[in-house]
C-alpha cells in the first residue's frame, strides 16, 4: 500500500469510529462543559495534545480553560470540570489528578476506551469512544499502529464539542478568531 492509500484507510477508520460515538454521552458532555466554571484539561502523550488542541479551542470559544501543569494553570475547585482523555483509563498521573478534583469537590469527565477503568470509577461522566488502547495485541480493528485510531477520534470529538457549543452560544469563527494568539 502506497501513503495515499494508508491516508485513505485512515479516514475510512475514522469515519467508522465517529458512526460508534454515544449521541446521548457526547451531549451530556458538551451540556457539562457549557454549564461549568472553569475547564481543566489533561491527558498523556498524544492524549494529552489532543487535549491541548482542545483546551485553545475552549478558550477560542470564550471558556476560561487551562491545560493541567502549566505555570499559568489555577487551581480547581467546586463547579469546574477536569477533562481527562486515556485509553487505557489507567494512567496513574490521570489517577491522581482525579482523586485530587473529586476532593475539591469538581467534575472529573473520562474521554477513553476503557469506561471500567479506574479512572472510570472516579469519573462522574464518560465518554466512551471506538478505538484500541496501545496496549492491545492480537487482533486488531485498525491498520494503525498502538492508540492513534483512538487519539484522533479524541481530536473529532473534541472538536465536534466545540462545534456544539458554538451553536449553543452562537460563537462564529470570526469571533473565536479574535481571540486567536497575535504575538506569534
Amino acid at each position: 500500500m502506497d501513503t495515499v492509500s494508508y491516508a485513505q484507510e485512515i479516514v475510512k477508520e475514522l469515519e467508522r469510529s465517529a458512526g460508534q460515538l454515544d449521541a446521548d454521552a457526547a451531549e451530556a458532555f458538551a451540556g457539562l462543559l457549557q454549564r461549568s466554571g472553569k475547564i481543566f484539561v489533561a491527558g498523556a502523550g498524544r492524549s494529552g495534545l489532543m487535549g491541548r488542541a482542545f483546551a485553545m479551542r475552549l478558550m477560542h470559544a470564550g471558556r476560561a480553560a487551562y491545560v493541567v501543569g502549566e505555570t499559568v494553570t489555577p487551581g480547581i475547585e467546586a463547579g469546574d470540570v477536569l477533562v481527562l482523555g486515556s485509553g487505557s483509563g489507567e494512567t496513574k498521573s490521570l489517577i491522581a489528578m482525579a482523586e485530587k478534583a473529586r476532593a475539591l469537590g469538581a467534575a472529573v469527565v473520562l474521554v477513553t476506551i476503557a469506561p471500567e477503568s479506574a479512572l472510570g470509577s472516579l469519573a462522574n461522566y464518560t465518554v466512551k469512544l471506538p478505538g484500541v488502547a496501545k496496549e492491545a495485541g492480537g487482533e486488531r480493528a485498525t491498520i494503525q499502529p498502538m492508540a492513534s485510531l483512538f487519539e484522533q477520534t479524541l481530536l473529532l470529538f473534541y472538536d465536534a464539542v466545540i462545534l456544539r457549543l458554538m451553536e449553543w452560544t452562537g460563537q462564529t469563527t470570526s469571533q473565536m478568531l479574535g481571540k486567536h494568539a497575535n504575538l506569534e
